[in-house]
């Protein structure tokens, strides 16, 4: 019997689809070429720590570092019954076909289901870039040999390892430290999560530490049937690196020097700009803009595309890295819009206006990764069902969909030089000449930003023409610090972290890779900052707490640093390729955490014990015995008394019986729990 294996549902009912449908249950559908089932993600998980030693359920420095030799994985309790069915197909099976996600991921989520129910059957590959039927008969008919990708399996199981390893013992071991030093909670750290908090603390010291610089700009008026304003050049070495006049002498001494003068136009260009319609949507690009058009938060915007997709049936897969789709998609581009237009009368108005012979850049299969970008499905939407939130996303999608029907905007773009007693002033303008696209997009929603002089009608003139200057102004104005990151352009700051990276090399491997984080985890990296308290949200902006910046001190650059990420990445390409061993790169982590390890437990033998607060037993009345304790693991404080040896709950800062503790405060709601394992 052959099995194909997916990675979710909406997965198993394309590919099924097009092999021909028979049956179906709860866990599989049954096909002319076989029984198709599918995971939901990864049903299993590594194993924590007390899976290998009972002992290790107490955090202790003593036990670090903690590194397995023969990794555990355990079953997931949400996907219990969902795992049982796949094994019982899988012990049935002579071949599986893996049919998950074309990426490391996929691969791994296959393939230790296999490992785990101990499949020993024939193995072949379908290598999907889209799920529309066209893609998927293509890809059945020429299934790779499980040879051919089996490298990308041991890729994933290092980036699985390592971030446990990583995740489990620098958790512990900061966290012991720093209740060595009178600290308090949990000092989680991840691979991902440690160098996208140190970008937030490193921005807000930046800003609170800016020191405004001021300046100075000159602008020129010129007269030639209308009054234009140019902007002076400043010339090199009379201004700081920025190109900014710091020295109002300087200014005032050019203004005085041409006023009254005549000026000669030393450029006059007219170029025809013509700009292709911005692309369809990935998940981070859905999320910059809706955080910046309607301040909703990056795991907000997950949960709504992912409710437009799986509930409303409005949308394809969201979790997409891609701005691309496949351009054996492009045929059924009117059936779509036909159903948009009859969900939604606005779709109506414009339908006339689109052409869809017209293939714009955004139709490019070989830019194609895992999933293609976020459309329209050709399911018409009951836009009535949708929240208000849900039905603005959706709308953004639509939006960005029907552009790529319709033309270019184009303009013309005019530049100016005037020159002046040596000095020179320019300008820019620009005149609409074809809306195109734009139609569909407001002024402030057009996909670049114009600076304010772009929007400036300039008369015709000719090279060479002299024109009088009317009168200069000069603007005082002050360097501003850069803006908080809101959780857009956090998101955006992951895809791009490699910029301040100096080593090409890491560099490049950033980039390659987009930066740190996945679209399905980004997210979920922010959420889990916030929920940690490390860092906080103040309407749009995400400011780091105090919490969250004594955590960056505390840490070396080796960890919050996103080299670690890049050197590890590299690594793991030459697993995929086969080029390096797992167990090389297991070996060099385990080195890396060890010797972090050794200098904390350096540090905390040398440090001295803190002093903890002291009162009297409320039992035995001892003086001073009662001890007040931090638990990590139930993240609350507790009192013991040294002379009894009895344990008090904490009351506003003193010692009490349980009962007391009870009856004098409201029991706090449980904490949600926040382990290491989910550290990324």
């Amino acid at each position: 019997m052959r099995v194909y294996l997916c990675e979710k549902p909406s997965q198993a009912r394309d590919i099924a689809a097009v092999l021909g449908i028979q049956s179906k249950d709860k866990s599989s559908i049954t096909t002319a070429d076989g029984v198709v089932t599918w995971a939901f993600g990864h049903l299993l998980e590594q194993a924590p720590p007390d899976a290998y030693d009972d002992s290790l359920k107490r955090w202790a420095l003593a036990s670090l570092p903690i590194a397995p030799t023969q990794w555990k994985v355990e079953v997931k309790s949400s996907a219990k019954d969902q795992f049982k069915a796949i094994a019982t197909l899988l012990k049935r099976a002579t071949e599986v076909v893996i049919a998950t996600d074309a990426d490391r991921e996929g691969e791994m989520i296959a393939r230790e289901l296999m490992a785990f129910v101990g499949f020993k059957g024939k193995v072949q590959r379908l290598w999907l870039s889209a799920l529309d039927a066209a893609s998927v008969k293509k890809a059945l008919a020429a299934l790779k040999p499980s040879a051919e990708t089996a490298g990308l399996y041991q890729s994933a199981l290092g980036r699985s390892r390592a971030d446990w390893l990583v995740g489990m013992n620098l958790t512990r071991a900061f966290t012991l430290a720093g209740c060595s030093q009178g600290g308090e909670g949990v000092r989680s750290v991840g691979r991902v999560q440690t160098p996208t908090l140190s970008l937030v603390v490193a921005r807000d010291r930046q800003i609170e530490h800016f020191k405004p610089v001021p300046y100075f700009e000159l602008f020129g008026f010129f007269e030639a049937g209308q009054s234009f304003s140019t902007k002076w050049k400043v010339p090199e070495g009379a201004g700081d690196d920025a190109g900014r006049c710091v020295d109002q002498s300087i200014v005032d001494a050019v203004a005085s020097k041409i006023t009254g003068k005549t000026g000669t136009v030393s450029q006059y260009e007219t170029k025809r700009i013509s700009e292709n319609p911005p692309l369809p949507f990935s998940l981070s690009t859905l999320q910059k803009t809706c955080s910046a058009k309607f301040g909703l938060g990056a795991q907000e915007v997950l949960d709504i595309a992912q409710a437009l997709y799986e509930t409303h049936k409005a949308t394809t897969y969201p979790r997409s890295d891609c701005n691309f789709l496949p351009e054996e998609q492009f045929q059924e581009a009117s059936s779509i819009v036909t159903a948009l237009a009859k969900s939604d009368t606005e779709v109506q108005g414009i339908v006339d206006l689109l052409d869809f012979s017209r293939k714009s850049p955004a139709w490019n299969t070989k830019k194609i990764t895992a999933h293609h970008a976020i459309i329209p499905t050709q399911t018409p939407p009951n836009m009535d069902a949708m929240s208000d939130n849900e039905r603005r996303v959706y709308e953004l999608i639509r939006r960005q969909y029907l552009a790529q029907f319709l033309p270019n905007y184009e303009y013309d773009r005019t530049q100016i030089g005037i020159s002046i007693e040596g000095e020179l002033f320019q300008t820019t303008g620009k005149i609409d000449q074809v809306t195109g696209w734009r139609v569909l997009f407001g002024k402030a929603d057009a996909s670049d930003d114009e600076p304010d002089d772009e929007v400036q009608t300039l008369p015709a003139l000719t090279q060479g023409q002299t024109l009088p200057l009317s009168h200069t102004e000069i603007a005082a104005k002050q360097t501003k610090p850069p803006s908080r990151y809101t959780e857009g352009t956090l998101i955006d700051a992951m895809q791009t972290i490699g910029k301040n990276i100096t080593d090409p090399r890491l560099k490049a491997i950033l980039k390659e890779n987009s930066g740190i984080g996945t679209e399905a985890t980004r997210a979920g990296i922010i959420a889990n900052l916030i929920e940690r308290g490390f860092i906080t949200k103040k309407g749009k902006q995400v400011i780091s707490s105090d919490v969250g910046r004594q955590l960056i001190d505390a840490l070396p650059d080796s960890v919050k640093s996103p080299a670690l990420t890049a050197l590890w990445e590299q690594s793991l390409e030459e697993i995929a390729e086969g080029k390096r061993e797992l167990a090389g790169f297991e070996a060099d982590v385990v080195k890396f955490i060890t010797a972090i390890i050794d200098q904390i437990k350096k540090q905390h033998a040398d440090a001295p014990a803190p002093t903890r607060p002291t009162a009297d037993c409320p039992t035995c009345k001892a003086q001073g015995q009662a001890e007040k304790v931090y638990s990590i693991k139930k993240q609350c404080h507790y009192w013991h008394c040294k002379a009894c040896n009895q344990w008090f709950d904490d009351a506003a800062g003193k010692p009490v019986p349980k009962a007391a503790a009870s009856s004098s405060k409201t029991k706090p709601a449980p904490r949600k729990k926040t382990t290491a394992r989910k550290a990324k």
